[in-house]
């Protein structure tokens, strides 16, 4: 992406934190309760299952599948050119978390194609958890 400015998350959040560590280490992370072991997504401090306010940050692997997309081809934002296209992955190893990337132009996708993780690093302190398609859709 050829942009000079971006909107920036917070990586320092108490309950966020620890997924952008992960990414600026190269890794997937999700949020898991230490007593049930309920995957906390989107993370948050204490468990909805059991009530546990004992956490601890699990590496998944950086694979998945679409579950949805959309093409963006206005533009509302200089930084991001048209057409781009905003993709949703369900995480392989983590039932029920998705997370959303950015693919420039407008790629060839089906629901259910694999996806891997890559990883844009803005600067020292964000690095970007993005998706790539592992392999053409099929054709019917």
């Amino acid at each position: 992406m050829a942009s000079q400015r971006r909107v920036l998350p917070e990586t320092e959040d108490i309950d966020t934190g620890g997924f952008w560590q992960g990414a600026r280490l190269g890794e997937i992370r999700v949020l898991e309760c230490s007593s049930c072991g309920a995957l906390l997504h989107m993370p948050r401090a204490y468990c909805y299952q059991c009530g546990s306010w004992e956490n601890h940050w699990k590496t998944v692997a950086g694979i998945g599948r679409l579950h949805s997309w959309t093409v963006v081809e206005h533009q509302v934002h200089p930084d991001f050119p048209v057409p781009y296209t905003v993709v949703l992955v369900d995480l392989d190893g983590a039932p029920g978390a998705r997370l959303v990337g950015y693919l420039e132009g407008s790629p060839d996708l089906a629901a259910g194609q694999a996806m891997r993780a890559r990883f844009e690093v803005l600067d020292d302190e964000v690095t970007l958890p993005q998706w790539d398609p592992v392999e053409a859709p099929m054709s019917w």
